[in-house]
């Protein structure tokens, strides 16, 4: 049987994942999923009343250090299952009243969850797709994805290589994922709501790390400079510390609340109007869902 080279990530390991060479996403080609569920946790504008439909992929070309997904982003949890059954659990997922179909982490299982969506469409599932990356996207994975996902919804890291390498071992993550937006701002363009819900647009997250105030306020200006508010910018403070961070103390702490409003208070001088903030206690682990198969 020849080799086929995975190219499916910037990080172009070329490793032979058809006949079952792991890349450094830690997966072969076959899906592995390690929860299908009703997700309250996302945006408003994501998880509305019902929850989002949410299915978590797992492995990850990333491996942030800091990660709260690392039991799946390792790829040590989940369950292999079929493209199939992937069309299957997007249906249930109708069925149990989900506001939209929200992937995470997709992009190694790009062309299978292209296979599932177009199956599950020509059933009945007429549900907004959310594509929820950490933005270490190929620029032709996302291309490729044109008229399947209506709502992107990206993460950008870091605006600095020193830190991107640090915390990511992705020197290029800046340049990466901001070729991989602007495709998706391409795709989508303006977003639309209907019923509080965006059913189609890009909504751009960033997670503000302890002690990074500065590349945070780098972030957000890129963002506002380069889409004003074509695109909304969710400034998150959930960053959870733990037991994996021991050899990076400078993160190993909670984010401060002086932090976080240094960062939302630039965001609002810059002239964000399109923006979400989180309020109250967010770095808990009980906010981290159980990825015990459920729904898959």
């Amino acid at each position: 049987m020849g080799k086929e080279r995975c190219a499916l990530c910037p990080r172009n390991c070329s490793a032979d994942r058809k006949n079952g060479e792991k890349g450094i996403c830690g997966q072969t080609d076959r899906l592995r999923v390690a929860r299908a569920a009703l997700h309250h946790w996302e945006e408003p504008c994501i998880s509305g009343e019902n929850g989002s439909g949410t299915v978590f992929f797992s492995g990850c070309p990333l491996r942030c250090v800091f990660c709260q997904n690392r039991e799946i982003a390792l790829g040590n949890a989940g369950k292999e299952i079929s493209v199939g059954r992937l069309a299957e659990i997007f249906l249930e997922l109708k069925e149990k009243g989900a506001h939209n179909i929200n992937l995470v982490t997709p992009a190694h299982f790009a062309p299978q969850i292209a296979a599932a969506l177009e199956a599950a469409k020509g059933q009945g599932m007429d549900l907004p797709v959310v594509y929820n990356t950490g933005s270490y996207e190929s620029l032709e994975t996302v291309k490729s994805l044109e008229g399947l996902v209506d709502v992107y919804l990206p993460d950008f890291k870091y605006m600095s290589e020193t830190l991107s390498q640090k915390y990511s071992h992705a020197p290029d993550y800046a340049s990466v994922a901001q070729n991989a937006i602007a495709e998706m701002v391409r795709q989508r363009g303006d977003a639309v709501f209907e019923g509080g819900l965006m059913t189609s647009g890009v909504l751009v997250r960033h997670l503000v790390l302890p002690g990074q105030t500065k590349d945070s306020k780098a972030v957000i200006r890129y963002l506002y400079e380069t889409y004003g508010n074509r695109i909304f910018i969710s400034i998150m403070n959930q960053f959870t510390p733990s037991a994996s961070l021991e050899s990076y103390p400078e993160l190993n702490r909670k984010l401060t609340a002086a932090e976080y409003d240094e960062v939302v208070d630039y965001a609002i001088s810059l002239g964000v109007e399109n923006g979400y903030i989180q309020e109250g206690e967010t770095a808990e682990e009980s906010f981290i869902p159980a990825f015990d198969w459920e729904g898959v």
